[in-house]
């Protein structure tokens, strides 16, 4: 079905069904018209899409300085739209259930510290097969930023682990050549050395030797960061967040941020200079006797 059709769809719905006031439809319209434009910019399917790649979205409405207020009118569109889908059977799983309310400071992205992330990527068992694959897990999506959709895609041969690179695809299969540090090498290596033996060649399984979801390596840690006594609010995404702050308190370009991250536009890796500052500041109050 055309994305048009689906949109119209839901018009309907919201005259007949709701019966909401013309003026509310016609924002409902507006917003998911936006929004749609935004996917097909990105080659983006909306019957196929991510939390965190919604999320990408409102991102970048927030940082072409719209207001709060619209951004979160915009947010309870899609959230409409996609309650919609979900209910009438259009897709399995609503993306956007858990989406939180733009309030200001929310939308800077939560940061571990990097004592927080050693202990993160230190709380895998090893000793266990188990273990030895969640530790690749962690230590990958930190050493490379990578989106939790593009690792669970990951597949072996796009793992070079003697020139220390990993090709991954991005939004709308754009590929991207990601540097990948020496711990990490270390735990895939040891993840392979015990991986089970499938006719897959991709890279993460789960224990039935299938390809391993997103929602598994949310809860992988989620688990690992409460075992280690971390409090924040915690995702997949918190570790591409804290790779980005970490390299760039380290002296990074942005430039360089933007191309491993596979950000389309600087604004939206220009976020991170903000996280920066809040660290620098954090840390002024912490140390300075003035603070």
């Amino acid at each position: 079905m055309q994305t048009k059709d689906l949109l119209n769809n839901f018009i309907s719905y919201l005259t007949v069904e709701k019966g909401l006031a013309k003026n509310t439809i016609t924002a409902y319209r507006r917003d998911i018209n936006r929004y749609l434009v935004y996917l097909k910019k990105h080659f983006l399917s909306v019957l196929k899409i991510s939390e965190e790649e919604i999320t990408d979205y409102l991102w970048e409405r927030k940082l072409s300085k719209k207001l709060t207020s619209t951004i979160f009118r915009e947010q309870e569109s899609i959230k409409g739209f996609y309650k919609f889908l979900f209910t009438e059977g259009y897709i399995k799983q609503n993306p956007s259930e858990q989406l939180k309310s733009p309030k200001l400071e929310k939308y800077l992205p939560d940061v571990l510290a990097v004592e927080e992330v050693d202990k993160l990527l230190a709380a895998p068992d090893i000793k266990k097969l188990k273990g030895i694959r969640d530790k690749a897990i962690l230590e990958t999506l930190y050493a490379t930023g990578m989106r939790v959709s593009e690792l669970t895609e990951l597949k072996i041969p796009d793992v070079n682990l003697e020139v220390g690179f990993i090709k991954c695809f991005g939004k709308g299969s754009k590929e991207r050549i990601v540097p990948i540090g020496s711990k990490a090498i270390e735990a895939i290596k040891n993840y392979l050395n015990v991986r089970k033996k499938t006719d897959t060649n991709v890279l993460f399984l789960n224990p039935s030797g299938k390809k391993i979801s997103r929602v598994s390596i949310w809860e992988i840690i989620k688990k690992y960061a409460k075992s280690c006594g971390i409090t924040k609010t915690i995702s997949p995404h918190t570790l591409r967040h804290s790779f980005a702050s970490h390299i760039l308190q380290r002296g990074a370009d942005l430039r360089v941020i933007q191309e491993i991250l596979g950000h389309a536009s600087i604004s939206t890796t220009q976020v991170y200079t903000h996280v920066d500052k809040k660290f620098l500041k954090k840390q002024h109050e912490k140390f300075h006797p003035r603070g």
